[in-house]
């Protein structure tokens, strides 16, 4: 992965950034600062992660390169992904999931960064993964990041994305312990919202998890597998 697929500035926002979304991303780095391996362990046993994961290696030509968005431990996506031989850049906020990831899969890149920060190139990956990284965004900063996501996809590259498909905007929550502010669609509208930044759905995929964890609780999740027309 070079610099003229992606750019980024170490994970420090930039200025002119409005202040509330400054906070925000402080809050993701901290939830998930704190979460570290324990987030990989509640969400391990997810078999429809694993199927997506195993869908998109069948969509990919060798040596692919892919851009994992909240990449986390690096485990599974990342690992998985790299362990097949393709180039992996993970972008996290948080420095502890970073650190982690780059102990536990060394093959690929990972960057400590917020993705609404990244200079991404037009076209310069093949597939990108975002897994559950955009509910402690705003619906617009998602509506945008995706169609930003979609347009670094080469022509006929691959979107996964998979959310928690609840109608929900700006509320707060505690996830594994911690506190959050969440946003997220309905499934239609978030296929929609996929569909409108310029990637046609091919699969989609609904699964009811429970994370291994005390506070874990049943939750819907929603694996969209698209394409860029």
């Amino acid at each position: 992965m070079n610099d003229s697929q992606v750019r980024g500035d170490g994970g420090e926002p930039r200025g002119g950034r409005e202040p509330s979304a400054e906070g925000r991303g402080r809050t993701a780095a901290a939830v998930f600062d704190a979460l570290g391996a324990e987030y990989e362990r509640a969400f391990a046993g997810s078999a429809a992660h694993r199927a997506s994961l195993e869908r998109l290696l069948a969509d990919l030509a060798p040596a692919s390169r892919v851009l994992d968005v909240g990449s986390g431990t690096g485990r599974p996506t990342a690992q998985t992904l790299a362990g097949a031989g393709h180039r992996v850049l993970g972008v996290d906020v948080s420095p502890v999931m970073t650190g982690l990831a780059a102990r536990q899969v060394p093959e690929a890149e990972f960057r400590c960064a917020d993705v609404r920060d990244l200079d991404l190139a037009e076209g310069g990956f093949d597939a990108v993964c975002v897994y559950f990284s955009l509910l402690q965004m705003e619906r617009d900063e998602q509506r945008g990041l995706v169609e930003r996501l979609v347009r670094a996809l080469r022509p006929g590259g691959v979107l996964v994305v998979a959310t928690v498909p609840v109608d929900a905007e700006g509320v707060e929550a505690v996830f594994m312990g911690q506190p959050v502010r969440v946003s997220s669609f309905g499934a239609e509208e978030f296929a929609a919202l996929v569909t409108r930044a310029g990637a046609v759905v091919e699969w989609a995929h609904d699964a009811l998890f429970t994370p291994d964890h005390p506070a874990g609780s049943p939750e819907p999740h929603l694996f969209l597998h698209a394409r860029r027309a």
